[in-house]
């Protein structure tokens, strides 16, 4: 009998729990370890953050959702992984032998990247957690009453930057159903070179869509924007030019803002001799196996991709739903065939795929592979993205309160999509 534990129980963690528990045989043992002990569906947290979704909405219990499929949950911090001694060692000294361990815990959130940035420090808000979500809302109802110029965007060496789009326009559309834009001048702020970028030197025709749907509603831009401060009411930007010098110093007021941070690996997966690049991504092979510890696998925002191409500000490259999905699915498969006696040979499909919303309408797109020169290059726009994205929400929650191992993308998002199948 072996033993799987997964480290993380986001939205690739429950995931490959489910998928797991639905391949393999039950004599196996499969345990996910989780600081927190909820799920939260993390692409609904720009809709929480204008009170457009409630917490009860888009995040769950993991525990009895576990149980039910007879799968054990441990809802403590993990401290140390030990890898040499194939063990993790929790918050409260608890130790937990493993045969196989699939990291999944997302990011670190680096903050501290730019000083006197973020929730803690109070200036910017975020939306990468439910969380901070939550206390974005609580800032936005306050700055409703005395509206002020707003600054939305992303940070130096910043990766995920849809949700940034996201928010922008969620944010644009809910001030104008509340009759209060006209009161809020908007900056878009990135380190993309160009808008559209999207950490994958554009998609289709992302640049010229974006940058009309930004012109369109009164949104000015700075690109190529490294942020290098951030005091209570004003940013300190930084221009580069295509050169990579500088080519303007901005000091920007604000009174509301939110900036997608950069990522880091989590300080137990990052500090384990091997396991990591320096920015505490885990480094794996084809098989999302460990370079380095063979019984080691990884799928989701803490693999190291590197970037899609060299940029003046540094940007990574995202990792997408249906990326993180291709991941599980081949770790499971991986696992499975060991387990059997057979080799690992299934491959993840590092291919970008992403909904998202602009409020009452929506930008999709398709990178196929995610680094060009593509066989698929597809952006489109639509309020069908719109609803698409509601649509997902709700499967999603669906699939990890009742714990269909289904593939959600290979099955609906692609199908409704028109495309019924990716290359792998």
């Amino acid at each position: 009998m072996a033993h799987i534990v997964i480290l993380g129980a986001g939205t690739g963690g429950m995931p490959a729990a489910y998928e797991l528990r639905a391949k393999i045989d039950k004599t196996h043992r499969i345990t996910v370890v989780n600081a927190l002990d909820y799920f939260q569906f993390v692409p609904s947290n720009p809709w929480v953050a204008v009170g457009w979704r409630q917490r009860s909405e888009t995040t769950l219990e993991i525990r009895p959702h576990l149980a039910k499929k007879g799968i054990d949950f441990i809802g403590q911090r993990v401290d140390r992984i030990d890898a040499q001694g194939n063990a993790i060692e929790l918050a409260d000294g608890q130790r937990v032998d493993y045969d196989y361990l699939i990291i999944t815990t997302g990011p670190k959130l680096a903050f501290e990247d730019v000083p006197g940035s973020g929730p803690i420090a109070g200036t910017t808000h975020s939306i990468c957690t439910i969380d901070h979500a939550e206390s974005t809302w609580a800032d936005y109802q306050e700055f409703m009453q005395d509206p002020g110029p707003a600054i939305i965007g992303a940070m130096p060496g910043a990766s995920c930057f849809g949700p940034a789009y996201e928010f922008a326009f969620i944010f644009n559309k809910d001030l104008q159903r509340r009759k209060l834009r006209n009161k809020v001048p908007m900056t878009f702020v990135t380190s993309e070179p160009y808008i559209g970028h999207m950490g994958l030197g554009g998609v289709g025709d992302s640049k010229g869509m974006l940058e009309s749907d930004l012109r369109n509603n009164h949104i000015q831009w700075i690109c190529n924007a490294k942020v290098t401060k951030v005091e209570p009411g004003k940013m300190f930007v930084t221009e580069l030019g295509e050169d990579g010098q500088v080519k303007k110093e901005h000091e920007l007021p604000f009174k509301f803002s939110m900036m997608l941070p950069a990522f880091k690996g989590v300080e137990a997966v990052a500090q384990v001799e091997g396991l990591c690049n320096p920015r505490g991504f885990v480094l794996i092979d084809e098989f999302q196996r460990s370079q380095k510890f063979r019984n080691i696998f990884s799928a989701g925002v803490c693999v190291a991709i590197p970037p899609v191409e060299v940029t003046p500000v540094p940007t990574g490259a995202p990792k997408t739903g249906y990326m993180i999905e291709s991941m599980i699915t081949a770790i499971v498969q991986n696992i499975a065939a060991e387990l059997d006696g057979q080799p690992a040979e299934a491959k993840g499909t590092w291919n970008a795929i992403c909904l998202a919303d602009m409020g009452d309408t929506g930008a999709a797109f398709v990178a196929l592979p995610q680094i060009p020169p593509r066989n698929v290059n597809w952006f489109k726009r639509g309020k069908w993205v719109h609803l698409a994205k509601v649509a997902f929400e709700k499967y999603f929650m669906y699939k990890m309160k009742h714990g269909t191992s289904e593939p959600l993308y290979e099955k609906h998002v692609l199908k409704a999509l028109g495309i019924e199948r990716l290359e792998k």
